[in-house]
């Protein structure tokens, strides 16, 4: 197994982490981005369609914050990132702390460049499509 894919996708989140969601070099300009679940299902494709799609996934909340929990490399192009995520809705003020907030991204690397995203609002549904829902040291 490769770490340079773990590598570069730990290197995304530090920065994401930190609240900076401006750069892109990281991704093939082709690049997919999926909101698997939540409140906007969809994709958006392209660097412009990304930034339109965590705009919009974002907008709803103040103080917005992410968390990586753990970095697995499931194969050779895809590393899942099991996370969680805070923050206050802006019209309801309600803390995503009262709710489920354990999510999960899935990240497709493919020579260096991320091609596809897919975020996951819901960790079991994410864990469910990976085949893993039965893997009980993920879950935890």
């Amino acid at each position: 197994m490769s770490q340079e894919n773990v590598q570069l996708v730990s290197s995304i989140f530090a920065a994401w982490e930190r609240g900076d969601y401006s750069s892109a070099e990281w991704a093939h300009p082709e690049i997919e981005f999926v909101w698997a679940d939540g409140p906007s299902p969809g994709s958006r494709t392209g660097l412009a369609g990304m930034a339109a799609g965590v705009r919009e996934g974002l907008s709803p909340w103040d103080e917005f914050h992410i968390e990586a929990e753990e970095y697995r490399e499931l194969d050779g192009e895809r590393v899942l990132v099991l996370q969680h995520f805070g923050g206050r809705g802006k019209k309801s003020g309600l803390e995503l702390g009262q709710m489920r907030t354990k999510g999960a991204h899935v990240f497709h690397v493919r020579g260096g460049k991320v091609t596809r995203i897919v975020f996951y609002m819901d960790r079991e549904r994410a864990l469910a499509d990976l085949g893993l829902a039965s893997d009980a040291r993920v879950r935890e």
